[in-house]
């Protein structure tokens, strides 16, 4: 045990604790929460928890915002500080910014991961619903953080290094003291987002594909890349390790499990369940991964989480144990400098009540008082309980590596199996679950963030309560934005068809249903709503005849939608990350019993097998649910990092806050945007005319995409400038490296 670990656990406060002086001293208050930089700070969130929403909606992940955010406050602050003569320091303004717009991507990632379920499982994704959960889950996370950032970030000082907070830091220290520069962020921001309009005008593919023919055998097999700058940026972000990982993953499923069940099932003369209608033989490749390979991609996908949460159990148990322990140390009671400062303990308490106040009287949960009581008590139990674990893990190997999703499995799995002990197994309780989920979810996300943010501005004197205040109403308003741009996303890739194979045979309830809705054919029909397949029909919303209970029109979503095409025929590829299939898969599984579970051991299986051999099973569990198109360009990103990191010789952490991942940054953020602008294209078909250029010039889409890759190597390689203004360990109260 280390010196300052044995202090801990006596419940005193380690040496570097102690001893420790932030950059701004406690006896100094320069300006800080101010007007300007809360509305800077909440208007970046909003913008990178929009570009976060996206990315996840597409790869099922998201890259921390922290970062790119204090460089972009450093130059706005800076120029604007300029123009009005001010020359008061702006470290302290810059971390309230940075505060307030590291919430938007932690509320995206629950967000996109749990409130997609609803449709997969057939219910309507009601805006009420995304809000309350949004809200109550990323303002809940923040107020459960506040008990414990005394425990972690004061008490274990030098034994939690919070790697994303401390780098944060040397971000903002090295911007006052004129070392930093948005220049490169927003190069990158504006190469994407001009690529990506220009590509969502058709003057080149989104994507490239090559069939592999001609082998005796080996049928359906399709090597594709999705030429997408958001993409790329990820790859080179999370580096060559994990993006190979993933891709591995890809390769499995396209040159692997589809053409292997094409193999041994195209003579197969019956249909195969879990299949409806279609033989195997009759199956293309997009067919065999939505009838067979999601289920085992599921299946290895929940297996990653639970097994990411059993490699952290030790971690997990010592979190709570020293978190306790720490709470009720023997602190002496002193007259608290502005750095020790937090939001009063009254105000915290009666903040979480009345949020889970809120949260019982709502929708949320069952009507009976006694359901009210028992989900709201397991939203504080698991809400609690995961914050701790999430801002410990954190503070341990950083938030990239945080297993937020086996902490909402192990939610859903919960709370489903009390659900099923008490009888509770019609419809709503599915979407009390996944409510349930997606609050905790949120929370433990926000958790582990505002802890990095709070390690930040412990490093650089910020002032506790105001940094609390500043991510209250950041994390506030990116909740109010989340939920519609996650509708507005659903909205433009929805698809409305009257195709017959895609609507059921059976004749709907008639007689109960109550909501009405028009078709395209300007008459009104009555809306079913198909939650589970017992019914006869997949699940999903279906327009019907309100005479005879005939089915007329289906409603797929734009997320987690089974078609791939657009109300007019186009070719379409909608949003389908693994969590929100998993979190169904979770829920209807334990309550109905009646999904494919062989397929889904499968997966559970191979999720095994690859931890056993040494490899991220969650990160390989979520390249084979993804295609191998969207595991491709994030493998070449990771190979550019690789290239540049070997030539220039750059440890991790300089890699980490080189120009090469600022450039990676800005071109997740301006692809993420213009490709929600770009689904304007989409959803107003009308401007289909206007928008396709492809009649003019057809540029090969290697080319610009080639283009690409060149100038984040090249930005990488040309851009680094070594050693600039680094704040040493010992400028940050950490041990000398």
């Amino acid at each position: 045990m280390s010196e300052s670990a044995a202090h801990v656990s006596r419940g005193q406060d380690p040496p570097h604790a102690r001893g420790f002086q932030p950059y701004v001293p406690a006896d100094e208050s320069p300006p800080e929460l101010t007007w300007s930089s809360v509305l800077l700070g909440t208007i970046l969130g909003v913008v990178f928890g929009a570009s976060s929403l996206y990315l996840f909606l597409k790869v099922g992940m998201t890259v921390s915002a922290s970062i790119p955010v204090a460089v972009l406050s450093i130059t706005i602050l800076r120029q604007i500080a300029r123009a009005l003569g001010d020359t008061a320091p702006q470290i302290l303004k810059n971390n309230i910014v940075q505060t307030a717009g590291s919430a938007g991507e932690s509320i995206a990632f629950g967000v996109g991961a749990a409130m997609p379920a609803l449709m997969i499982l057939g219910y309507e994704l009601e805006w009420s619903r995304v809000l309350l959960v949004a809200v109550l889950g990323g303002l809940l996370g923040i107020l459960m953080m506040i008990p414990l950032r005394r425990a972690f970030i004061v008490n274990q000082h030098g034994t939690l290094p919070y790697p994303e907070g401390t780098a944060c830091a040397k971000v903002l220290i090295a911007g006052e003291e004129g070392g930093s520069s948005a220049k490169t962020v927003f190069l990158g921001f504006g190469v994407g987002f001009a690529y990506k309009i220009l590509q969502g005008l058709k003057l080149w593919a989104g994507d490239w594909a090559k069939p592999i023919t001609g082998i005796s055998g080996y049928k359906n097999a399709e090597v594709a890349l999705e030429a997408d700058p958001a993409l790329l940026g990820v790859g080179y972000i999370i580096g060559p390790r994990i993006a190979s990982v993933m891709v591995a993953g890809g390769i499995l499923t396209s040159l692997l499990l589809i053409p292997l069940i094409t193999y041994f099932g195209e003579h197969v003369p019956t249909v195969l369940e879990p299949a409806k209608s279609k033989l195997v033989g009759d199956m293309h490749p997009g067919d065999i991964k939505n009838d067979y390979v999601k289920y085992i991609g599921a299946g290895a996908v929940a297996m990653g989480g639970i097994l990411s949460m059993i490699n952290a159990l030790p971690l997990i148990i010592g979190s709570l144990v020293g978190s306790m322990r720490s709470l009720g140390g023997p602190g002496e009671k002193t007259q608290l400098l502005r750095t020790e400062r937090d939001i009063p303990m009254p105000l915290v308490i009666l903040g979480t009540l009345l949020l889970v106040g809120a949260m019982a009287a709502s929708p949320l949960i069952p009507t009976q008082p006694m359901g009210r009581v028992i989900g709201g008590a397991m939203v504080v139990l698991f809400g609690f309980l995961f914050v701790t674990v999430s801002s410990r893990i954190t503070g341990v190997i950083g938030s990239s590596s945080n297993p937020i999703s086996g902490m909402t499995i192990a939610t859903l799995l919960l709370t489903c199996l009390i659900f099923v002990v008490l009888g509770w197994v019609g419809p709503e309780y599915r979407l009390v679950a996944i409510s349930i989920a997606g609050v905790v979810c949120i929370a433990s996300s926000n958790g582990g963030t505002i802890s990095q943010d709070l390690k930040t501005g412990y490093l650089v004197g910020a002032t506790p309560w105001k940094q609390q205040v500043a991510i209250l109403v950041g994390a506030l308003v990116s909740a109010l934005m989340m939920g519609g741009t996650l509708l507005w996303l659903n909205n433009a890739f929805t698809t409305i068809t009257d195709r017959p194979e895609e609507l059921p045979k059976v004749a709907a309830p008639v007689d109960t249903l109550d909501q009405t809705d028009v078709g395209l054919d300007g008459k009104t029909y009555k809306v079913w709503w198909v939650t589970n397949t017992n019914q006869g029909a997949e699940p999903g919303k279906y327009l019907v005849d309100p005479t005879t209970g005939e089915a007329k029109y289906l409603i797929d979503p734009g997320i987690g939608g089974r078609l791939n095409y657009t109300t007019s025929g186009n070719e379409v590829k909608k949003f389908n990350p693994p969590q929100p299939r998993l979190f169904a898969t979770i829920i209807d599984g334990i309550m109905s019993r009646e999904l494919p579970w062989g397929l889904v051991i499968l997966g559970a299986v191979l999720a095994i097998v690859m931890q056993l051999a040494g490899v991220s099973a969650l990160a390989f569990a979520v390249g084979v649910y993804l295609p191998l198109s969207t595991t491709l360009p994030i493998f070449i990103g990771g190979l550019i990092r690789a290239l540049v990191d070997r030539a220039l010789k750059l440890s991790n952490e300089e890699s980490e806050m080189s120009s090469g991942t600022l450039m990676a940054t800005g071109l997740i953020a301006g692809g993420s945007l213009a490709g929600i602008i770009t689904t304007l294209f989409v959803a107003v078909e009308a401007l289909a005319r206007y928008t396709d250029f492809s009649k003019l010039v057809q540029i090969p889409v290697l080319v610009p995409f080639g283009l690409l890759m060149a100038a984040l190597l090249g930005v990488g390689l040309i851009g680094h400038r070594s050693g600039e203004q680094d704040p040493k360990p010992e400028d940050l109260g950490l041990p000398p490296a």
